[in-house]
């Protein structure tokens, strides 16, 4: 029999309880995701990453709902009102909003209306209303006058007040409130006197759409404009039909009690429901946007962080800027300062000649194979510049976007990589990096600066800086890292380690020269049996003692590959890398208890291509030099561009000029496609077609239609 929260989750995401079960197991244990999705496929039923962080993000969920029961039951029989009945709708209740719902009448409030009618005694005539059995009431009043309570109408009135929080308290009513609210409009309105401010949400000025159709773009931008004071935000539902419904709900009859009723429930509605369901409507709504959001930029910053490297070659980075010049550097293969300098090719200074010469001279130097660009101000004239200059076709020009490499400059891991540099040396040794290789340089910012999503700073942080910090881990795990060249930044978001240990196995590497081996892990200082467990297959040691070392085959499963060479007669170097020898071994053979299929064809799939990167190489694209600026474009122009962001309306592309251009996702393709991702990249190169030019609002539309 199912556990009620294994039920739960089963319900939920439609996954097999013992995958579900396994998953939580190998969690609770100490295994990581990218270690539980790639070496343990046979116990998940091969779940891929995006499954098994549903089911730990559920069970987490779960987990947290349990301890506010414990809490709610606790608070509730402290009052001395835990009934049986009450203590089973809790422990049977999964849902939060309802968990809430039954706790809300014993929740310490302040002073309500209500509390103040209980404390002047009327709480009887209240209930002697809800009856609806009573006449005259009028006269029945005046039994509670006082010299807080002056005559009949007020006593009637603050009966009203208790029968207002009963209706607002109670789960029926706020289930049907709830309900329609689930079919409300959204409606904005601008603030008149802010209307020249508000001017970039001026698709907001006076918009209604269904707010289960508002996608989660247009949420978060007006409730950014909301929070700005721009706009007046609000829901819009069909009240008489919701005051209907809960008359019904309380069968109220045409009669002097159903009047006073009916009153309490209208009262109930303005002043303590809909305000209540409204705002929770909104958070929910606000919710959903910002899990879309995230995890949109969390794909986004995937393909980013998984962006091709032009990989270890001599590099010429240039940070560009127009008063304070262009700081250039060059780096050697490995990403080493070899030297740096300024120039000041552009406007006001204009020493064009000199810049030539300070280019000419380091490239001859130091024997520059690539050119990296930053795409900030004056960088795509320093493109073009450079872009004109006789360096010949084996050297290579990218502009790479700089996102957040100011803020790496200005950063303690750029000061402690970089102690006698100043930022500016700091920043363009970023942008090179980023060029030769954009995951190992990435994972020093925080994954909100690189530039890849929209409204990063209105969804939840906590949720934002958790799904990006997986997403961080995913991809480098992904690569698989070299042990003997990986920064500790590099090496803390590997499976298994953290800031600590990746600490440790630098310093122990330069104790030793470098790693030899896997095994070597296990004499770096803290790193136990679990730590090696979870990292070891992820990281690599090139030229090492073991050919498998350098594989994504864990340590585990070196037993079995040496088996399996053995019984197929066949060396371990000369199995490794023969596709042929290796797509006609019978996988059947070798299933046991503990490997399965699964396995099976990672291992063979390892073995055909050791040490791969699964990242491909760099593509520089080379736009269309006769565009400088926005005025230089008109409809028809065909462009090639490259992607730098990708949203649920669309993509942005960067065609060479200083503003963005959009490609709405009806420009894509010419069939129906209800996210851009299906189609489209970070970074991937595309042909383009403008299709509409706003100068004044700097908006540019495209298409790749035809």
């Amino acid at each position: 029999m199912l556990t009620p929260i294994l039920s739960i989750l089963k319900a939920r995401l439609q996954y097999s309880p013992q995958a579900i079960t396994n998953v939580i197991k190998l969690a609770d244990e100490g295994a990581s995701l990218p270690f539980i999705a790639r070496y343990r496929k046979e116990m998940t039923g091969s779940l891929d990453e995006v499954a098994i962080g549903q089911i730990l993000s559920e069970n987490a969920k779960l987990k947290t709902l349990i301890k506010r029961k414990e809490t709610i039951l606790e608070a509730i029989s402290s009052q001395g009102k835990l009934t049986d009945k009450l203590r089973r709708s809790i422990e049977d209740c999964w849902e939060e909003t309802l968990l809430e719902d039954l706790y809300l009448p014993y929740k310490q409030k302040r002073k309500t209306k209500a509390t103040v009618a209980r404390d002047r005694g009327l709480d009887p005539l209240a209930r002697l209303i809800m009856a609806q059995k009573s006449y005259d009431l009028p006269i029945k009043a005046r039994a509670y006058i006082s010299k807080d309570v002056p005559n009949p109408a007020a006593a009637l009135e603050g009966a009203r007040h208790i029968i207002s929080e009963w209706v607002s308290e109670n789960t029926g009513t706020r289930e049907i409130t709830r309900k329609a609210y689930g079919y409300a409009t959204i409606e904005s309105k601008v603030v008149k006197s802010k209307k020249d401010e508000a001017v970039k949400y001026k698709d907001y000025f006076d918009f209604s759409q269904p707010l289960k159709k508002c996608p989660s773009h247009r949420i978060l931008a007006i409730n950014r404009a909301e929070e700005e004071g721009l706009l007046r935000v609000k829901l819009v539902i069909d009240q008489e039909r919701l005051e209907d419904a809960i008359l019904r709900y309380y069968y109220v009859g045409n009669h002097e009690c159903g009047d006073q009723i009916q009153l309490a429930i209208q009262d109930a509605l303005k002043r303590l429901l809909c305000p209540s369901i409204e705002n929770e409507t909104r958070k929910a709504a606000k919710a959903v946007a910002d899990t879309e959001a995230i995890s949109v930029f969390s794909k986004n910053a995937y393909q980013l962080l998984l962006a091709p490297p032009v990989g270890g070659k001599v590099t010429l980075a240039l940070d560009p800027g127009f008063r304070t010049g262009c700081k250039v550097v060059v780096l050697s293969e490995t990403g080493a300062l070899l030297g740096n300098t300024a120039i000041y090719p552009h406007p006001p200074q204009r020493s064009v000649t000199e810049a030539e010469q300070v280019i000419y001279e380091l490239v001859s130097k130091y024997k520059v194979e690539v050119i990296a660009i930053g795409n900030g101000t004056a960088g795509k004239e320093s493109y073009q510049w450079i872009q004109s200059l006789r360096l010949g076709d084996e050297v290579q020009t990218y502009l790479v976007n700089e996102d957040g490499a100011s803020i790496y400059s200005a950063s303690e891991v750029a000061r402690e990589e970089f102690p006698n540099q100043d930022v500016t040396v700091r920043g363009a040794v970023s942008i090179g990096r980023r060029l030769m290789d954009p995951l190992a340089e990435l994972v020093k910012i925080d994954p909100k600066s690189i530039g890849v999503g929209q409204y990063q700073h209105d969804v939840n942080q906590s949720q934002l800086k958790t799904e990006l910090d997986q997403t961080v881990s995913r991809a480098v795990n992904a690569v698989g890292i070299n042990l003997n060249t990986a920064s500790k930044h590099l090496l803390t978001y590997v499976s298994g380690l953290g800031p600590g240990l990746a600490s440790n196995i630098v310093k122990y590497r330069e104790e030793i020269g470098s790693f030899e081996s896997r095994k070597q892990l296990m004499d770096v200082s803290k790193l136990g049996k679990k730590a090696y467990e979870q990292a070891a297959g992820f990281l690599r040691v090139k030229d090492g003692d073991n050919l498998l070392d350098d594989t994504a085959v864990h340590p585990e499963r070196y037993k079995l590959v040496n088996k399996i060479a053995k019984q197929e007669g066949i060396k371990l170097d000369t199995l490794i890398g023969n596709r042929e020898a290796l797509n006609q071994i019978k996988l059947n053979n070798y299933i046991s208890d503990e490997v399965g299929m699964p396995t099976l064809k990672d291992i063979i799939k390892e073995l055909s291509k050791p040490g791969l990167d699964p990242r491909g190489e760099a593509e520089a694209v080379q736009f269309d030099t006769r565009l400088q600026s926005i005025s230089d474009l008109h409809e028809g122009m065909q462009l090639k561009g490259t992607v730098t962001n990708l949203t649920k309306f669309g993509a942005f592309v960067d065609i060479g000029i200083k503003e963005g251009a959009l490609l709405h996702i009806s420009q894509i393709v010419d069939r129906f496609i209800s996210d851009p991702a299906e189609v489209l990249s970070i970074n991937q190169a595309v042909d383009v077609k403008v299709i509409s030019v706003d100068v004044d609002r700097k908006r540019i539309g495209l298409t790749m239609k035809g």
